[in-house]
């Protein structure tokens, strides 16, 4: 049977409307996704960091170690981002994006500005950190 006699639809649009609507639901779940790992790894290896060198010259590394993390979170979460808002906003030649794939990209557009935000508010304890006592 090639497709669907109430509908119409074929057996491989519905297969490319699925692959479409599963990126939607990936891309949903990327950044925040991203702010978690971020937090978990900021956290966990201050943790350990201070537990195995608590010197005051490790600080520093510390530091370091974690704006870089946070860099490459935040560059992460703005191409997600970025890739989210072309999906919510469809440009001219783009009429036909459906409803509901628009919303996925809406959804995920959003998302991404949450999860930049709390990428930087993870990060901010690390400007103040004066020692790991």
């Amino acid at each position: 049977m090639k497709g669907d006699r109430v509908t119409g639809i074929s057996h491989r649009q519905d297969q490319d409307e699925f692959r479409g609507a599963t990126g939607s639901l990936f891309r949903i779940a990327l950044a925040p996704t991203i702010w978690a790992f971020h937090f978990l790894f900021c956290y966990a290896g201050a943790a350990v960091w201070c537990a195995k060198f608590g010197t005051p010259g490790g600080i520093a590394f510390l530091r370091l170690s974690i704006a870089g993390l946070t860099v490459l979170a935040l560059l992460a979460i703005a191409w997600q981002g970025w890739r989210s808002y072309r999906q919510w906003a469809p440009h001219d030649h783009d009429d036909h994006v459906e409803g509901s794939h628009r919303f996925l990209g809406h959804a995920a557009l959003l998302l991404s500005v949450i999860s930049f935000v709390g990428v930087v508010y993870v990060a901010m304890p690390a400007l103040f950190i004066g020692s790991c006592l």
